[in-house]
């Protein structure tokens, strides 16, 4: 079983601990991190890196998301849950100072998957890696993850605001992205926040 930290919206612990199930039963706010892949492709434009997910999740079955995130266990922080996942879900190594910090994202969602009522309320810690992998090269969690593609932010941006890319991105954070990016110019590599969480 798995079991979260039930935090305050300023991401803080309560001190209370739930099971997961239960936490998106009752819709208690957890801790999640998000990390985007991005690189710049031949045109110089920024790409990022899409996940499939797995048609056997629990949540969100097929749909295309983030790079690589998750919830955090009990007990671990922001920082170190992603560290862990992008090994976990990707095959990828990668050292605290290569995540870019860019900022919160406090999301909550009311829907239901495999006939179970479904409850998420997640404050996500979200952070950039400059990283251009070939996705035939990674080594995906086949339980969580059944492929990966890159697609220009651009091209992604407007397919999620049109409907035509089946997804459970966050426009908000998206757009939190895309900010981001903006500001990147030719930057290809990138520095930890100091302030972690």
């Amino acid at each position: 079983m798995e079991y979260f930290d039930i935090r305050t919206p300023d991401g803080k612990v309560t001190g209370k601990i739930k099971e997961r199930s239960l936490v998106h039963r009752d819709g208690d706010l957890h801790g999640t991190s998000h990390i985007w892949l991005v690189r710049k492709n031949t045109e110089n434009a920024w790409e990022v890196l899409l996940q499939k997910r797995s048609a056997c999740k629990d949540s969100h079955p097929g749909e295309y998301d983030i790079s690589s995130a998750g919830h955090l266990p009990a007990g671990q922080g922001f920082l170190e849950s992603a560290l862990r996942e992008l090994e976990e879900e990707l095959g990828i190594k990668a050292s605290a100072e290569e995540l870019q910090f860019i900022g919160w994202n406090l999301e909550e969602s009311i829907s239901s998957f495999h006939g179970k009522p479904w409850h998420n309320h997640e404050l996500s810690a979200v952070y950039v890696l400059y990283r251009d992998v070939e996705p035939e090269k990674l080594h995906l969690q086949e339980e969580e993850v059944e492929s990966v593609r890159w697609m220009g932010y651009e091209e992604c941006l407007r397919r999620i605001q049109d409907g035509t890319l089946v997804h459970c991105i966050s426009l908000d954070e998206f757009k939190m992205l895309g900010d981001f990016l903006s500001g990147q110019g030719s930057k290809n590599e990138c520095h930890a926040h100091p302030g972690q969480k």
